[in-house]
Protein backbone atom coordinates (compact mmCIF):
# COMPACT_ATOMS: atom_id res chain seq x y z
CA UNK A 1 0.00 0.00 0.00
CA UNK A 2 1.35 3.35 -1.31
CA UNK A 3 2.38 6.23 1.37
CA UNK A 4 0.61 9.34 1.42
CA UNK A 5 1.29 12.62 3.65
CA UNK A 6 -0.84 15.64 4.35
CA UNK A 7 -0.40 19.01 4.90
CA UNK A 8 -2.31 21.25 7.65
CA UNK A 9 -1.76 25.02 8.33
CA UNK A 10 -2.50 26.01 11.51
CA UNK A 11 -5.83 28.26 11.67
CA UNK A 12 -4.67 32.00 12.57
CA UNK A 13 -6.15 32.76 16.44
CA UNK A 14 -5.74 29.68 17.75
CA UNK A 15 -7.91 28.00 15.36
CA UNK A 16 -10.70 30.66 15.47
CA UNK A 17 -11.31 32.05 11.97
CA UNK A 18 -9.63 35.71 11.59
CA UNK A 19 -12.29 38.91 11.50
CA UNK A 20 -12.28 42.07 8.92
CA UNK A 21 -8.58 43.65 9.12
CA UNK A 22 -8.14 46.09 12.20
CA UNK A 23 -11.46 44.27 13.87
CA UNK A 24 -14.38 45.24 14.51
CA UNK A 25 -13.80 48.30 16.61
CA UNK A 26 -10.97 49.97 15.02
CA UNK A 27 -13.06 49.70 11.49
CA UNK A 28 -15.75 51.27 13.64
CA UNK A 29 -13.53 54.04 14.82
CA UNK A 30 -11.87 54.39 11.40
CA UNK A 31 -15.62 55.09 9.95
CA UNK A 32 -16.55 57.53 12.67
CA UNK A 33 -13.33 59.23 12.02
CA UNK A 34 -13.98 60.04 8.20
CA UNK A 35 -17.67 61.09 9.01
CA UNK A 36 -16.65 63.64 11.83
CA UNK A 37 -14.15 64.31 9.64
CA UNK A 38 -16.00 65.31 6.46
CA UNK A 39 -18.63 67.31 8.46
CA UNK A 40 -15.85 69.48 9.49
CA UNK A 41 -14.65 69.59 6.72
CA UNK A 42 -17.37 70.83 4.43
CA UNK A 43 -18.65 72.38 7.19
CA UNK A 44 -15.55 74.95 7.38
CA UNK A 45 -16.06 75.55 3.78
CA UNK A 46 -19.44 76.44 3.89
CA UNK A 47 -18.82 79.04 6.97
CA UNK A 48 -16.37 80.07 5.28
CA UNK A 49 -18.19 80.72 2.15
CA UNK A 50 -21.27 82.24 4.37
CA UNK A 51 -18.79 84.65 6.51
CA UNK A 52 -16.33 85.77 4.12
CA UNK A 53 -15.62 86.88 0.37
CA UNK A 54 -12.63 86.67 -1.56
CA UNK A 55 -11.19 90.33 -3.39
CA UNK A 56 -8.45 91.46 -5.33
CA UNK A 57 -6.79 94.31 -5.01
CA UNK A 58 -5.59 96.02 -8.33
CA UNK A 59 -3.09 98.66 -6.87
CA UNK A 60 -0.33 99.32 -4.40
CA UNK A 61 -2.42 101.93 -2.75
CA UNK A 62 -2.52 99.87 0.51
CA UNK A 63 0.93 98.71 0.11
CA UNK A 64 3.12 97.45 2.39
CA UNK A 65 -0.12 96.02 4.07
CA UNK A 66 -1.58 94.87 0.80
CA UNK A 67 0.15 94.80 -2.70
CA UNK A 68 -1.12 94.94 -5.67
CA UNK A 69 -2.72 92.10 -7.04
CA UNK A 70 -2.88 90.33 -3.45
CA UNK A 71 -5.85 88.28 -2.61
CA UNK A 72 -7.63 88.92 0.54
CA UNK A 73 -10.42 87.75 2.62
CA UNK A 74 -12.65 90.43 3.95
CA UNK A 75 -15.29 90.01 6.70
CA UNK A 76 -19.40 90.51 5.44
CA UNK A 77 -20.13 93.06 7.99
CA UNK A 78 -22.51 95.91 8.28
CA UNK A 79 -21.07 99.63 8.16
CA UNK A 80 -21.91 100.15 12.13
CA UNK A 81 -19.36 96.97 12.68
CA UNK A 82 -16.62 99.34 11.43
CA UNK A 83 -14.03 100.76 14.02
CA UNK A 84 -10.88 102.73 13.54
CA UNK A 85 -8.28 101.31 12.23
CA UNK A 86 -10.33 98.76 10.17
CA UNK A 87 -9.40 98.00 6.11
CA UNK A 88 -12.70 98.06 4.39
CA UNK A 89 -14.35 97.10 1.24
CA UNK A 90 -16.84 99.66 0.17
CA UNK A 91 -18.48 101.38 -3.12
CA UNK A 92 -18.75 104.71 -3.58
CA UNK A 93 -19.77 106.14 -7.33
CA UNK A 94 -18.18 109.65 -6.48
CA UNK A 95 -14.58 107.68 -6.60
CA UNK A 96 -15.06 104.80 -8.64
CA UNK A 97 -17.72 103.81 -10.64
CA UNK A 98 -18.51 100.12 -10.86
CA UNK A 99 -15.53 98.80 -8.77
CA UNK A 100 -15.03 97.98 -4.77
CA UNK A 101 -12.64 100.36 -2.97
CA UNK A 102 -10.18 98.54 0.14
CA UNK A 103 -9.15 101.63 2.15
CA UNK A 104 -8.17 101.67 6.26
CA UNK A 105 -10.23 103.56 8.57
CA UNK A 106 -8.56 106.25 10.09
CA UNK A 107 -11.71 108.08 11.80
CA UNK A 108 -15.12 107.71 12.34
CA UNK A 109 -18.38 109.85 12.81
CA UNK A 110 -17.75 112.68 15.41
CA UNK A 111 -14.00 112.51 15.54
CA UNK A 112 -11.86 115.41 14.13
CA UNK A 113 -9.19 114.23 11.71
CA UNK A 114 -5.96 116.23 10.44
CA UNK A 115 -2.07 115.79 9.76
CA UNK A 116 0.21 116.78 10.00
CA UNK A 117 1.75 116.98 13.67
CA UNK A 118 5.16 115.54 13.92
CA UNK A 119 4.52 113.71 10.77
CA UNK A 120 1.91 111.73 12.88
CA UNK A 121 -1.89 111.67 11.86
CA UNK A 122 -4.14 113.11 14.72
CA UNK A 123 -7.19 112.12 15.37
CA UNK A 124 -8.75 114.05 18.03
CA UNK A 125 -6.12 116.09 18.94
CA UNK A 126 -4.06 112.47 19.47
CA UNK A 127 -0.96 111.44 17.47
CA UNK A 128 -1.59 108.24 15.93
CA UNK A 129 1.11 105.36 15.68
CA UNK A 130 0.83 103.68 12.40
CA UNK A 131 3.12 100.87 12.43
CA UNK A 132 1.80 99.44 8.91
CA UNK A 133 2.47 102.44 7.02
CA UNK A 134 6.32 101.65 4.73
CA UNK A 135 9.15 102.15 6.85
CA UNK A 136 10.48 105.88 7.33
CA UNK A 137 7.22 107.69 5.54
CA UNK A 138 5.10 109.71 7.42
CA UNK A 139 1.71 110.09 7.84
CA UNK A 140 0.94 112.57 4.79
CA UNK A 141 3.40 113.71 2.12
CA UNK A 142 1.23 117.32 2.32
CA UNK A 143 -0.84 118.72 5.18
CA UNK A 144 -4.20 118.68 4.84
CA UNK A 145 -6.72 120.94 6.75
CA UNK A 146 -8.74 119.57 9.99
CA UNK A 147 -12.18 117.72 8.91
CA UNK A 148 -14.84 117.13 11.08
CA UNK A 149 -16.47 114.00 10.01
CA UNK A 150 -20.38 114.12 10.00
CA UNK A 151 -22.52 111.45 12.03
CA UNK A 152 -22.78 108.39 9.82
CA UNK A 153 -19.78 108.25 7.81
CA UNK A 154 -15.71 107.56 7.39
CA UNK A 155 -12.89 109.13 6.92
CA UNK A 156 -10.53 106.39 5.14
CA UNK A 157 -6.77 106.68 3.87
CA UNK A 158 -4.47 104.14 1.87
CA UNK A 159 -1.50 102.43 4.01
CA UNK A 160 0.78 103.76 0.87
CA UNK A 161 -0.03 107.48 1.71
CA UNK A 162 2.04 108.93 -1.53
CA UNK A 163 0.39 107.48 -3.87
CA UNK A 164 -3.29 106.42 -2.67
CA UNK A 165 -6.35 108.34 -3.72
CA UNK A 166 -8.15 108.27 -0.95
CA UNK A 167 -10.25 110.54 1.18
CA UNK A 168 -7.52 113.31 1.07
CA UNK A 169 -8.21 113.09 -2.89
CA UNK A 170 -12.06 114.09 -2.11
CA UNK A 171 -11.57 117.08 0.34
CA UNK A 172 -13.24 119.10 -1.91
CA UNK A 173 -16.51 117.21 -2.25
CA UNK A 174 -19.10 118.14 -0.60
CA UNK A 175 -18.80 115.58 2.15
CA UNK A 176 -15.16 116.34 2.08
CA UNK A 177 -13.76 113.15 1.68
CA UNK A 178 -15.80 110.76 3.92
CA UNK A 179 -17.84 107.77 3.16
CA UNK A 180 -21.21 106.74 3.85
CA UNK A 181 -20.70 103.70 6.69
CA UNK A 182 -23.73 101.77 4.65
CA UNK A 183 -21.48 101.94 1.61
CA UNK A 184 -18.85 99.70 3.56
CA UNK A 185 -19.40 96.03 2.98
CA UNK A 186 -16.78 93.75 3.98
CA UNK A 187 -13.95 94.08 6.41
CA UNK A 188 -10.18 92.39 5.27
CA UNK A 189 -8.82 90.03 7.73
CA UNK A 190 -5.87 87.81 5.64
CA UNK A 191 -4.11 88.51 2.65
CA UNK A 192 -4.44 85.05 1.37
CA UNK A 193 -2.13 85.54 -2.19
CA UNK A 194 0.77 85.72 -1.50
CA UNK A 195 0.17 83.96 2.25
CA UNK A 196 1.32 86.96 4.04
CA UNK A 197 -1.54 85.57 6.65
CA UNK A 198 -3.99 87.54 9.13
CA UNK A 199 -3.61 91.61 9.13
CA UNK A 200 -1.93 92.99 12.29
CA UNK A 201 -4.39 95.10 14.99
CA UNK A 202 -4.05 98.78 14.63
CA UNK A 203 -3.31 99.22 18.26
CA UNK A 204 -2.49 103.12 17.36
CA UNK A 205 -6.18 103.35 17.54
CA UNK A 206 -6.63 101.95 20.95
CA UNK A 207 -6.58 105.25 22.47
CA UNK A 208 -9.30 106.56 20.80
CA UNK A 209 -11.99 103.69 21.51
CA UNK A 210 -12.55 100.03 21.01
CA UNK A 211 -11.03 98.03 17.90
CA UNK A 212 -12.52 95.52 16.48
CA UNK A 213 -11.67 91.66 16.96
CA UNK A 214 -10.96 89.64 14.31
CA UNK A 215 -12.95 87.26 12.69
CA UNK A 216 -13.78 84.04 12.82
CA UNK A 217 -11.10 82.60 10.15
CA UNK A 218 -8.89 81.35 12.48
CA UNK A 219 -11.17 78.90 13.83
CA UNK A 220 -12.67 77.92 10.12
CA UNK A 221 -9.06 77.20 9.31
CA UNK A 222 -8.51 74.83 12.18
CA UNK A 223 -11.73 73.47 11.63
CA UNK A 224 -10.93 72.56 7.79
CA UNK A 225 -7.19 70.76 8.63
CA UNK A 226 -8.54 69.22 11.58
CA UNK A 227 -11.24 67.99 9.40
CA UNK A 228 -9.04 66.94 6.67
CA UNK A 229 -6.68 64.78 9.16
CA UNK A 230 -9.26 62.97 10.07
CA UNK A 231 -10.76 62.12 6.85
CA UNK A 232 -7.24 61.19 5.92
CA UNK A 233 -6.63 59.14 8.80
CA UNK A 234 -10.05 56.96 9.39
CA UNK A 235 -9.11 56.39 5.28
CA UNK A 236 -5.71 55.14 5.64
CA UNK A 237 -6.65 52.68 8.93
CA UNK A 238 -7.79 49.86 6.71
CA UNK A 239 -4.38 49.89 4.16
CA UNK A 240 -2.16 50.43 6.97
CA UNK A 241 -3.79 47.69 9.41
CA UNK A 242 -3.55 45.26 6.36
CA UNK A 243 -0.25 46.12 6.29
CA UNK A 244 0.63 45.30 9.70
CA UNK A 245 -1.25 41.88 9.46
CA UNK A 246 0.66 40.99 6.94
CA UNK A 247 3.87 41.83 8.28
CA UNK A 248 2.82 39.24 10.83
CA UNK A 249 2.22 36.50 8.25
CA UNK A 250 0.01 33.13 8.34
CA UNK A 251 1.96 30.59 11.16
CA UNK A 252 3.84 27.99 9.24
CA UNK A 253 2.76 24.94 7.88
CA UNK A 254 2.61 21.57 9.77
CA UNK A 255 3.30 18.34 7.61
CA UNK A 256 2.23 14.96 8.53
CA UNK A 257 3.42 12.13 6.70
CA UNK A 258 2.27 8.13 6.98
CA UNK A 259 4.19 5.60 4.78
CA UNK A 260 3.30 2.15 4.47
CA UNK A 261 3.79 -0.49 1.62
CA UNK A 262 3.26 -4.99 1.72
Amino acid sequence: MGGESTTRTAPHGGGTTAGPVGGRTGQRLSGLAMALGLVLFLGGFAWGAVVYRPYTVPTSSMSPTINAGARVLAQRIDGGEVRRGDVVVFHDKSWVTNADVVKRVVAVGGDTVACCTNGKLTVNGKQIDEPYLPEGSLAEITDFPTVKVPAGRLFLLGDERQGSLDSTAHLSDAAQGTVARGAVSARVDAVVYPMDGMLKRPTGFETLGTLSQPGPLRLILTLIVVGAVLVLGGGAYGPIAKRASGRRGPRPATATGAAGGR
